[in-house]
């Protein structure tokens, strides 16, 4: 199958089976023949149940046992799900496949949505065991504004693999373990299967910066392709990961800067942590 009529069948699939389009393919192989697009999808199709919106709903500050607070929670990480998987289609429209290491650039890509098919899938089995559906609450549209900016691979790595994935590091070990501690054991094991998968996304964005980075530092080079108004700030949750981004091959001075990085705007303060 044609990369880009792949991409296309997700964007364009308006239900949330749809946007599981070839995953109980095992071995789906996508071919490079066909031209990409000039320019993404400005939005992806979604029927009225799952429709994005700007609207936001407040996330639980625990209170998980109560079955509307956990529905709330995987409501919310399944769009995140959902969103890297239309986002990822999206760059398999946009981004160039003439060379070898564009295609092998973009098989990365199509494996990392393959992962983000999966996890929506098991966030939204657990939601109907609850008695909930996807779209029951807001469906917050943030992630895809935010990747409207991405015009070249290095930003989209910036954006996604660093800053959205990487954050992921963080909030999913940390709710893996909420949920650990009232033996919500179905939902802690869906976590700790996105927080493994996730360490090897936030490493192949690693990889690939280091190696287009030239002369610059990491740091520097993830900076210069980070747009605004993101700043690394967003790429941390309230704890810090350090283990499983030192697994993701994140070196010790990249996650000092990154650690140590104040932004000033209190919109990425998270004050309602403190």
């Amino acid at each position: 199958m044609e990369v880009v009529d792949f991409a296309r069948e997700i964007l364009n699939g308006d239900s949330y089976k749809s946007k599981l389009f070839g995953l109980e393919e095992q071995n789906l192989k996508l071919e490079f023949s066909k031209s990409t697009e000039k320019t993404a999808f400005d939005q992806p199709s979604r029927q009225s149940k799952i429709a994005l919106t700007d609207k936001q709903i407040k996330f639980p500050k625990g209170h998980f046992h109560k079955p509307e607070k956990m529905a709330i929670a995987l409501n919310s990480f399944a769009n995140h799900e959902l969103l890297a998987t239309e986002i990822m289609a999206n760059m398999l429209l946009l981004f160039p496949q003439e060379t070898d290491e564009q295609k092998r650039f973009k098989r990365g890509i199509f494996s990392a949505l393959r992962d983000e098919q999966k996890h929506l899938k098991l966030y939204v089995e657990r939601l109907n065991e609850l008695g909930y559906e996807l779209g029951d609450f807001p469906l917050n549209d943030y992630f895809w504004r935010q990747s409207k900016k991405i015009t070249n691979e290095s930003e989209y790595l910036s954006i996604m693999s660093i800053t959205f994935e990487g954050a992921n590091l963080d909030f999913a070990a940390l709710y893996r373990d909420q949920f650990l501690k009232i033996e919500e054991f179905k939902t802690a094991e869906i976590l700790e299967i996105v927080l493994k998968d996730e360490i090897s996304h936030v490493a192949y964005g690693v990889q690939w910066l280091s190696k287009w980075k030239k002369d610059k530092s990491l740091w520097q080079y993830y900076l210069d392709n980070l747009p605004y108004p993101l700043t690394p700030a967003r790429a941390r949750g309230k704890t810090f990961n350090k283990v499983d981004r030192l697994k993701a091959k994140m070196d010790e001075n990249f996650l000092s800067d990154l650690l140590n990085f104040d932004d000033q705007f209190s919109v990425t303060k998270r004050k309602e942590w403190k």
